[in-house]
């Protein structure tokens, strides 16, 4: 077996499992997940039909590894409305993937080179919190992951000046997550130019995972391809990374795309050629479709404003808790009385009020001094409205009763 395997962390909810293994919730109380960002609202109907209607032509086929241009063309055209951008070249600079999650990982073994000139392993740089798929797709490739802590002081950004420059002249790859997992942080202008610049100077490749950027509450963010355009400057070395997931509530479907830099994405295609993961002909044709439907988009971001709008008002008292600016996140502080612990919370909560949330320490990892998401968990409010508003409540009434 590849030895590199042996450096995988277990996954945050192998780990949450193991944590709730001898906790007994109260039979009294329905549970309610908040620990899985899973969507929970209806798939729209328009997908489902265009699937249904793509399957009646039959599966006897092999799918290209390049996707039709009529969903290549659909997603540029998508980005263009969506960014207010040039529309991408569709054959290109886009290519449909699997979701994003199989695509992020894939790139990284696709991009690291691991014949460095003095020998050392190359670094990736990932925002710590993130989601595990960074970390597991840099060891995987040979490379170090290298980790910027996102902490309230910095508005949970990673803080681009403070990475050393030999850390930078070692980093072939930036992983940039805008709505951030599991902050909410978006990136602004001035951000993406600092990132821009250190990119030019030390050559590595920008990877931008947008997949929770249609989820938003006063204003869409910013994203890369937008930041790049209005920059005055074109994709080299950047690529993005989104999908259907939580844009659609189709999270099953395995629907995303990658766009950026052609020169980059050449190679990558080549790579997928191998690598077996072409998306189903009936997949695409119901991507397509859905891409260019706008109306679904915005009940589901309605359906979560109302949920925030209902949940914070119970929550802000007892969590350390604020409106984030995307995603359908709450990166809520623990209870003072905790000093901390947000394993120990976490434990309490499922105990006494059988609500399942996520310790936010197994998000990050230790860096620099200290774990970022100790005294923190994460709530994601995809369950019904009602649920979400139940579980806030049973919160604060915990919380008040200690």
């Amino acid at each position: 077996m590849n030895p590199l395997l042996d450096r995988l962390q277990p996954y945050p909810f192998q780990r949450l499992r193991a944590l709730l293994a001898d906790c007994n919730a109260p039979t009294g109380l329905a549970p309610i997940d908040l620990s899985i960002g899973e969507p929970k609202h209806p798939t729209p109907a328009l997908l489902t039909e265009a699937l249904m209607s793509a399957l009646e032509r039959g599966l006897a086929q092999y799918p290209a590894t390049q996707g039709s241009t009529a969903l290549r063309q659909a997603i540029s055209g998508w980005l263009a409305r969506r960014y207010g951008i040039t529309p991408p070249d569709p054959e290109r600079e886009v290519l449909p993937v699997n979701g994003s999650r199989e695509a992020l990982f894939s790139f990284v073994q696709a991009v690291i080179n691991r014949r460095t000139p003095d020998c050392t392993p190359p670094l990736v740089l990932s925002p710590n919190p993130f989601y595990q798929i960074y970390e597991g797709a840099a060891l995987l490739a040979g490379a170090e992951p290298y980790y910027l802590n996102c902490l309230p002081e910095n508005g949970f950004q990673p803080d681009w000046a403070a990475v050393p420059a030999e850390v930078w002249r070692r980093t072939q790859l930036v992983f940039v997550c805008s709505p951030g997992n599991p902050t909410g942080a978006v990136m602004d202008l001035p951000q993406w130019r600092s990132l821009f610049e250190l990119s030019d100077r030390y050559g590595f490749v920008i990877a931008a995972d947008e997949c929770y950027s249609e989820i938003w509450f006063d204003a869409p963010p910013l994203g890369a391809l937008e930041a790049a355009q209005r920059l005055g400057r074109d994709y080299r070395r950047l690529v993005v990374f989104s999908s259907l997931s939580k844009r659609s509530n189709a999270p099953g479907l395995r629907s995303g795309f990658v766009a950026g830099d052609a020169q980059v994405l050449a190679p990558f295609l080549l790579y997928r050629t191998y690598h077996g993961s072409a998306m189903a002909p009936a997949v695409q044709a119901a991507s397509a479709v859905v891409w260019q439907d706008e109306p679904h988009v915005e009940v589901n971001r309605a359906c979560y404003r109302a949920k925030f709008d209902a949940v914070l008002p119970l929550l802000a008292g007892p969590l350390a808790v604020e409106r984030p600016a995307a995603a359908f996140y709450l990166w809520a502080g623990v209870p003072e009385r905790y000093a901390g612990d947000d394993q120990a919370f976490a434990r309490d909560l499922f105990r006494h009020c059988h609500i399942t949330v996520l310790p936010g320490s197994f998000l990050a990892r230790d860096a620099h001094g200290g774990n970022p998401g100790r005294g923190r968990v994460r709530l994601a409010l995809v369950a019904p409205l009602a649920d979400c508003v139940e579980a806030a409540r049973r919160i604060a009434a915990f919380c008040a009763a200690a």
